[in-house]
């Protein structure tokens, strides 16, 4: 694509940021579809500033990412209901100088897991008490599923939990339950911790379906474990791919090519 005068400007804020697959994914729909837009990463530190920066070089839509997801909320001119509800923002949609936030996070998760299984009156054990596993929780219940918390963090764990009105365990005596799906919605799994696993294999025949929101490495530890006892995966591409498909069609009104996505994601991951 040539960059010119008419190039629409998207991006993502986070700090860091570098590692970011969000650009491969949006470039490759937006080159696949001939738009002449573009996608690109904002380290961000203060994000009053940035978000001031956006609307005077007229940016359009932003992908908002760790550790800014309810820190940018005080700074919008509007937020949707559910994001609201949800207390965290991942998506800024930028018109005319005013900036709306916006929570995908919850549709690629619901989206990536209902692949597997039908949501709606089943019981999922979800572990993590951040922000992703409060989105991840919140469209669990919106789909009718039972939902369980587990963390090694008492306190946050518990302030989850009551927040979503949901049971929490210790994440030890969580791998004592049964459930229809375990969701890790924690770090464990990758950087420093990419040989570890939040749950010992011997429980994981208890779940029929395991998904983990890591996505470097694709196969983590868990899922490899997961698939080992028998137990259908989903893999953190998945939600990734399906969440920024959401911010797509919520920044052009159009279908997201999910395909192209999928594809550039993986050539990115491939890549490092």
């Amino acid at each position: 694509m040539q960059v010119d005068g008419r190039t629409e400007l998207y991006g993502i804020m986070g700090d860091p940021v570098a590692h970011s697959l969000s650009p491969a994914m949006h470039n490759g729909a937006f080159a696949h579809l001939g738009m002449n837009r573009v996608y690109v990463p904002f380290p961000v530190k203060d994000v009053a500033a940035a978000l001031n920066g956006f609307r005077a070089l007229q940016v359009k839509g932003v992908s908002v990412t760790i550790p800014h997801k309810q820190a940018v909320i005080g700074h919008l001119d509007e937020i949707d209901p559910v994001a609201e509800k949800i207390g965290a923002v991942n998506t800024l949609k930028i018109d005319n100088g005013r900036i709306k936030g916006y929570n995908t996070d919850w549709l690629g998760a619901n989206r990536a897991l209902a692949q597997e299984m039908a949501l709606a009156g089943k019981k999922v054990l979800l572990l993590g008490s951040g922000g992703s596993a409060r989105a991840i929780g919140f469209g669990l219940l919106e789909a009718g599923a039972e939902v369980v918390i587990a963390s090694r963090t008492q306190g946050t764990g518990e302030a989850l939990a009551g927040s979503l009105k949901c049971p929490w365990l210790p994440l030890a005596a969580a791998e004592k339950m049964a459930a229809d799906a375990l969701v890790n919605a924690t770090s464990v799994g990758m950087g420093a911790q990419a040989g570890d696993s939040p749950v010992a294999a011997a429980a994981l025949a208890n779940f029929p379906v395991v998904m983990d929101i890591v996505y470097a490495p694709l196969e983590t530890r868990l899922l490899r474990e997961a698939r080992a006892a028998g137990c259908k995966t989903v893999d953190g591409l998945a939600m990734l791919l399906l969440q920024g498909a959401a911010q797509f069609e919520l920044w052009t009104g159009v279908d997201a090519p999910v395909e192209v996505m999928r594809e550039r994601l993986l050539d990115g991951l491939s890549g490092r």
